[in-house]
Parts: C-alpha cells; sequence; structure tokens
C-alpha cells in the first residue's frame, strides 16, 4: 500500500484525477467502479477540466456503479445513481448505456446482485477502483463486519452510516436503511485501486485502516492484502496539525 500525502483537498483532487487518467490511458477501455460521497468530487470535476483541455478522454471507459439505497425512486434526489451521473457521466459525455447499475428500486434485489456480479467477471474485473473512507472503515457500503470474500449483496446500513449521510440529505431520519454494495470480492481483485481521504474527522479511522489489525471489522483495513493500492490523503487527514501522530 503506498501513501500519498497531498497539501490540501485540491491537491488531492489534482493528484487522484491525473492517476486516474493514467489508467485510463494505459487502457481506453478500462473498467472502472465509482464511489460517490463528498471526497472524489473534486478528482471528477478536475477529469471534466481536463477533457476540456484536450488531456483526458472518458470515451471507452466502462463506468460501474459502487453502491446504492434500496426502496427509493430512481428520480428520487438521493439516488447514487443519479449523483454519479451529474458528477462524472455527463460531464464526461457518457452514456447511461454503457453504466453497470445498481438500481435502486431493483425489484428483486438478491437478482440484480448476481447480474452486477456476473457483470464484473464478464470485464475481467476491475482495472480501477476509485474508493472512499467510510467513518467505520467501510467501503462502498461494505459495512463492518464485511469479510474479504463478500459478494455483491444486500445491507443493512449501520448508525454509523445513518449519522454520516444524514446531512446530506436534510437529515438521518431522510436516509433510507438499506442499500446495495459491490462486494469486497471484487474491490480487493481491482487491478488498482485509489482510496480517498480528506478531513480531520477521517484521521482516525485513515490510522486504523494504515496502521490497526487487518480485520473485517475495519473492511478498509483488507486493502492492505490486496495488489496495487494507494491511498491520497490530505494534510487534514493525516494529522499535520497533530503533533501525537501523522501517516
Amino acid at each position: 500500500m503506498n501513501l500519498i500525502v497531498a497539501n490540501d483537498y485540491a491537491d488531492l483532487s489534482r493528484v487522484a484525477a491525473e492517476r486516474i487518467a493514467a489508467a485510463v490511458a494505459r487502457k481506453p477501455d478500462a473498467a472502472i467502479v465509482l464511489a460517490t460521497g463528498n471526497t472524489p468530487m473534486g478528482a471528477y470535476a478536475e477529469l471534466a477540466r481536463m477533457q476540456r483541455a484536450g488531456a483526458f478522454d472518458a470515451t471507452h471507459i466502462r463506468p460501474f456503479q459502487l453502491d446504492a439505497y434500496l426502496g427509493i425512486p430512481f428520480d428520487d434526489e438521493r439516488a447514487l445513481y443519479g449523483w454519479l451521473e451529474r458528477a462524472f457521466l455527463r460531464p464526461l459525455g457518457i452514456a447511461r448505456e454503457r453504466v453497470v447499475m445498481l438500481p435502486d428500486g431493483a425489484p428483486d434485489p438478491e437478482a440484480a446482485c448476481r447480474a452486477y456480479d456476473a457483470a464484473v467477471d464478464a470485464a475481467g474485473g476491475f482495472d480501477l477502483a476509485v474508493l472512499g473512507l467510510g467513518p467505520n472503515g467501510h467501503l462502498g457500503f461494505n459495512e463492518p463486519p464485511s469479510p474479504a470474500d463478500a459478494p455483491t449483496r444486500r445491507v443493512i446500513l449501520t448508525e454509523a452510516s445513518l449519522n454520516s449521510n444524514g446531512p446530506y440529505w436534510g437529515g438521518r431520519d431522510r436516509v433510507p436503511r438499506e442499500a446495495i454494495t459491490c462486494g469486497m470480492r471484487h474491490l480487493l481483485a481491482a487491478r488498482e485501486t485509489l482510496l480517498l481521504v480528506s478531513g480531520a474527522h477521517k484521521r482516525e479511522i485513515l490510522r486504523a485502516t494504515l496502521y490497526g489489525p487487518v480485520t473485517s471489522d475495519v473492511p478498509a483495513s483488507l486493502l492492505r492484502l490486496a495488489g496495487k493500492v494507494t491511498v491520497i490523503a490530505d494534510a487534514a487527514a493525516c494529522g499535520r496539525d497533530d503533533p501525537t501522530w501523522r501517516c
């Protein structure tokens, strides 16, 4: 696991975008699973800027949705696919038909998860995983405990996830209690992974991810068993202002 300490969030976003662009340059039709949440938004905006400048081409990439809430309409403002579309797909001119989705309103979530796993396998696995770090160490909605072989599946969100997602949607009570998520099996098998971490509130869970026990109780710590993993964390997350601990 390689660690890059960025000066600030803008620097983190630039470095992450450059890494994503380099992966696509090596394989233009790369299969990429993409997180939503606040942290990767700057990188996605930087990729759109690079594409406008002719320095990036998203024409052939194969995007995969990382996770989705269950039980809300497709056009609900909370739908994570809509967030991905607004932040990544639309700015880069990627048609919906090219995306492997985890449908929020799937009538049979288990069948949708099996179809998603089959699509990942058919793609030969992920060439790149772009992930954020949850407050309890989750990746996607792989809530603790999530073993390394966990498949894509239906999950019940933990209290930590409900609390952390509440501000996005105007209150904890508006957060759906269930979700479906790409499983750890696929995420850990990605040929390259970028874990993006921003803010002082992620400091303790980043410490556990990097240096604590490798355990399903902190799913992100399992990345230390994976192949090519780069953690890009800003100075606040790394405790540059904390004399007791730094990355």
